[in-house]
């Protein structure tokens, strides 16, 4: 596949920039106090969880940035945030429909990095690596927007896992002669799937505390106790 006849359709980018701007959106309008957010604040917020990942997969393709070469992807996300922002309170009602979104936006994003570093013709294991970073990105950087702890480093529902299982699916399908188009459905898929049902079952990877409080306790009952000498 040749990187100069892959190219993302722009409906699909932009879908995946308008979810993810209505994602960053009901993030930013979910907190009170100190990081209560105005409009303006919103849409930034918006605009970061829009256009992050696709920002970050070129920056790592070393590649003209897709997301500046449009007037469409800016109008995308910001009218995608203020849409979120404005029907927050209806959008919170259907807490499922929102997690759902969560996980396709994290699909598309990978499946959309991945694609593209395979067209460009890097190897499978890096091309996955670049579809997880434009997966998560656009939350990495929200999250470091806001001041918050990365949500990917500590105890949480699989968001990177999800999105490398379906990135590793992506570049294996397509290794075997599968179309890129199914092979990114494919890809979409499986990581809305492994993200949904983490969320569903609280599934999460082990917490570090957790391990490092079981190897000390392994290694202090190897530990010989000696009894204390009588006078």
């Amino acid at each position: 596949m040749s990187g100069q006849l892959f190219e993302i359709p722009l409906w699909a980018d932009l879908l995946a920039v308008g979810l993810g701007g209505v994602q960053g959106a009901l993030f930013a309008t979910g907190f009170v106090g100190q990081r209560r957010l105005d409009m303006l604040g919103v849409a930034i917020i918006g605009i970061v969880m829009g256009m992050g990942g696709g920002i970050i997969r070129d920056l790592l393709l070393n590649v003209p940035l897709a997301t500046l070469q449009s007037n469409w992807y800016l109008i995308t996300a910001v009218v995608a945030a203020l849409v979120g922002m404005l029907l927050a309170n209806v959008f919170r009602r259907l807490n499922g429909v929102i997690v759902a979104l969560d996980a396709i936006v994290i699909g598309l994003f990978g499946a959309f990095g991945t694609s593209k570093a395979l067209a460009l013709g890097l190897p499978a294991v890096p091309a996955v690596f670049v579809g997880v970073c434009s997966a998560i990105g656009g939350g990495i950087l929200r999250d470091v927007f806001m001041g918050l702890p990365v949500a990917i480093m500590h105890v949480g529902s699989l968001y990177a896992v999800a999105a490398a299982a379906g990135c590793a699916v992506l570049a294996v399908t397509h290794a075997f002669g599968a179309p890129i188009v199914a092979a990114a459905t494919a890809c979409v898929v499986v990581t809305t799937i492994i993200r949904l049902l983490a969320v569903i079952f609280d599934i999460s990877l082990p917490e570090q505390r957790a391990l490092h409080r079981r190897k000390v306790a392994l290694e202090t009952s190897a530990i010989p106790i000696v009894p204390p000498r009588t006078p």
